[in-house]
């Protein structure tokens, strides 16, 4: 039993010094790096000196911070003056790190057609263009007026937060 044990451990020995072998190298072939090969050597700008083992990724790389979500940041003026202008709707879903405002149907103070809003805002500046309203009513989209005066009077809003909070 041990005469058939000693060839197969010298065998198995023989193959891992082999594959073995085959890793070692510096990543260069004939003085060329390799293509898609990255050499852990790299030179320190400073001090001229070349530093080892920089630029060598480690399994722990695959845990770093790779964050994929998107992240939007939202103008908080715009975001508070939506809110103030629209308080006659009831809100169904707020999200602030998306921007979104979504209202129900309710009808403006004086007013008899009841509304409802979508507000989105994807951007943090101050203006126009990081505002996106949507009104319906039961019928249908609202006019193109009526959106507008619904977008300005958020804007004014906002701007009037904005000089109360001495930050202009």
């Amino acid at each position: 039993m041990t005469q058939a044990f000693f060839p197969r451990v010298i065998g198995v020995i023989a193959i891992a010094a082999a594959l073995a072998g085959c890793g070692s190298g510096s990543g260069t072939q004939g003085g060329a790096p390799l293509v898609g090969s990255t050499d852990a050597r790299e030179v320190d700008n400073d001090t001229n000196r070349t530093v080892e083992g920089a630029g060598e990724a480690t399994i722990w790389d695959a845990f770093r911070g790779q964050n994929t979500e998107n992240i939007v940041a939202v103008n908080k003026y715009l975001w508070t003056a939506s809110l103030e202008v629209l308080n006659f709707l009831p809100v169904q879903t707020v999200d602030p790190f998306t921007g979104v405002i979504i209202t129900g149907f309710g009808t403006p103070p004086g007013g008899g057609r009841s509304y409802r809003a979508t507000v989105l805002i994807n951007d943090p500046a101050l203006d126009a263009r990081s505002l996106n309203v949507s009104v319906q009513t039961k019928n249908g989209p609202a006019s193109a007026a009526t959106v507008r005066a619904i977008e300005d009077a958020i804007l004014s809003r906002a701007r009037q937060i904005r000089i109360a909070d001495n930050k202009l």
